[in-house]
């Protein structure tokens, strides 16, 4: 966890952030960063002995920004733990239409970007989303009376989180929010029919299991 941070190194950090998620890393330089922070070469390798050093800084960010910026304001808003899970997706959304579909998920495009080049930042890529697995894992939880009883949870968020990276990437190459929809509706009617298994479960004469 990043702690007392300096003003223009959290500065730094921040207009890294953006531009990473903008134009990629290797297409981000270290003059540009300085330029858009107002910050000097000085106060840069002070703090970052490399551009690569600032990479695992911005990863580390993110990892500490993930609850207050991303799921606690959906926790705030929706007081059901499975519907947390699809205002999530909506949060998502809501960011390709704001980019045009031009954008991404940060991590998810520095995992490609960068995993094979600067294999050392893989444990912090990976930290990143672990937190976002772990943050829908317990929204999961939270709602596991509602979920059949052999549901494995932890799988389950997992699939969550390659749904969304997956339905980001593809509405960024075709330029349109139709396969990130595509996606969402098909695991609305996975978790349609994992609720009607467990009503099913509970009360065989309601219903019977799907395959899954």
């Amino acid at each position: 966890m990043i702690t007392q941070v300096s003003s223009t190194q959290r500065t730094l950090i921040e207009t890294a952030a953006r531009l990473f998620h903008a134009q990629g890393f290797e297409a981000t330089g270290v003059a540009q960063i300085l330029r858009e922070a107002g910050a000097n070469p000085g106060s840069f390798y002070h703090f970052f002995p490399s551009k690569r050093a600032l990479l695992g800084a911005v990863l580390e960010w993110y990892a500490d920004h993930l609850r207050p910026i991303v799921l606690d304001p959906v926790e705030r808003a929706q007081p059901d733990p499975l519907e947390r899970i699809f205002d999530l997706l909506a949060w998502y959304r809501a960011g390709l239409v704001e980019s045009g579909c031009s954008l991404g998920c940060p991590i998810g495009n520095l995992a490609l970007e960068v995993s094979e080049a600067a294999p050392e930042v893989r444990p912090d890529i990976q930290r990143n989303f672990d937190n976002w697995t772990r943050g829908v894992e317990a929204w999961l939880d939270a709602g596991a009376d509602r979920l059949p009883s052999d549901c494995d949870r932890r799988a389950l968020a997992l699939f969550v989180l390659t749904v969304m990276e997956g339905g980001l990437m593809q509405a960024r190459a075709a330029a349109s929010l139709e396969p990130y929809d595509a996606c969402v509706a098909v695991i609305r009617d996975y978790f349609d029919r994992l609720l009607r298994d467990r009503v099913a479960e509970d009360d065989p004469s309601k219903g019977t299991r799907h395959d899954r």
